[in-house]
């Protein structure tokens, strides 16, 4: 008679635990969709990247780059990108910053929550999308601020400016030198 086996947590359900015991964490992954770039299936050339090569990148990069959308003006009627750098921390799987309410990023975020951040690295790049929100949870706004300070030797606490939580939908990885056998997306959410 076969052994019983313990059910195990799905990834999206996965509860964290002290680091020293910590499960790894992998998302769902697949290759993206790019027709015309010789990306070939995911169990083919060097596999999917893993979850962790994601978090490496974004917790070891300094600048980052933000791209939110304008709203439509009655002078400018069609949306359109806009893109700075930012600072910022990737903390339990999602990406942490802030903006100055009044900034064109704040305002755009107003308006529209969309946004996609991109790691500093064009070479190893990370791509996350999803939606923006501010963060109102002390407790979630002290760890933010504790590893802010830590990284940048910044303390966010005494500013008066919203900080943002984007909990990734769909995030990218491509490593520039093996981008049709390594190429990865990561589908975490509906956006």
């Amino acid at each position: 008679m076969p052994k019983p086996t313990k059910p195990q947590p799905s990834p999206r359900h996965h509860r964290r635990q002290p680091a020293a015991i910590a499960q790894t964490h992998q998302p769902p992954a697949d290759r993206p969709f790019a027709p015309g770039y010789g990306i070939v299936a995911a169990d083919e050339g060097k596999g999917l990247l893993s979850w962790a090569w994601v978090e490496r990148k974004m917790k070891r990069c300094r600048t980052y780059w933000l791209a939110t959308i304008r709203p439509g003006t009655p002078q400018a009627p069609v949306p359109r990108p806009h893109v700075m750098p930012v600072w910022g921390v990737w903390l339990d799987d999602a990406f942490f910053f802030s903006t100055g309410r009044k900034s064109r990023k704040g305002q755009n975020l107003a308006a529209n929550s969309a946004c996609t951040i991109a790691n500093d690295d064009g070479e190893e790049a990370v791509i996350v999308e999803g939606p923006a929100q501010e963060v109102k949870d002390t407790a979630v706004l002290e760890r933010m601020a504790s590893a802010y300070k830590k990284k940048y030797k910044w303390d966010l606490r005494g500013m008066d400016e919203p900080i943002f939580i984007v909990r990734p939908k769909k995030v990218f990885g491509f490593i520039e030198k093996t981008f049709p056998k390594s190429a990865t997306r990561w589908r975490l959410g509906t956006l």
